[in-house]
């Protein structure tokens, strides 16, 4: 396969297939008025140890000031709280509430779905590959910067 512009740039295939892929996952997440990228906070506090604002900018790929408008959205609606931290109580965390597992319930299995489609659609075992060449692109760029 010969591509030429845009095409053969891989920043740009990824981003495109980005966004196709929020694109859909945006529309399953529309009826419950959340954002993929507020999905992905509150699917990143799910394991309720609860995160500082760095670490949960670091885990959700999102910069701290837009982190911090869509927490401060989250907890306007009851979704997420900020508390003292479980390992240090001096610190401040961020935690997904009742409300907000209730609402991940509630969407899991549309999120699920989704992903199916998406399974379907590349094929399971192509669409498993990817992902994992995925995570080995991701581990290989982190180890690369490290070593820079």
């Amino acid at each position: 396969m010969t591509t030429s512009g845009l095409g053969s740039s891989l920043a740009y295939l990824l981003s495109r297939a980005e966004r196709s892929v929020n694109r859909g996952l945006a529309a399953v997440l529309a009826g419950e008025d959340v954002t993929v990228e507020q999905w992905r906070i509150m699917r990143a506090l799910a394991d309720g140890r609860g995160d500082s604002m760095g670490e949960l900018a670091e885990a959700v790929l999102m910069p701290h000031p837009t982190l911090t408008k869509a927490v401060d959205r989250l907890i306007d609606r009851a979704l997420v709280y900020r508390g003292p931290s479980k390992g240090d109580r001096r610190r401040v965390a961020v935690f997904v509430s009742d409300r907000g597992a209730e609402l991940l319930a509630r969407v899991d299995g549309a999120v699920a779905e989704h992903h199916g489609l998406i399974a379907v659609a590349f094929g399971r075992e192509r669409t498993e590959r990817l992902m994992g060449d995925l995570e080995g692109l991701v581990e290989a760029l982190d180890y690369a910067e490290l070593r820079g």
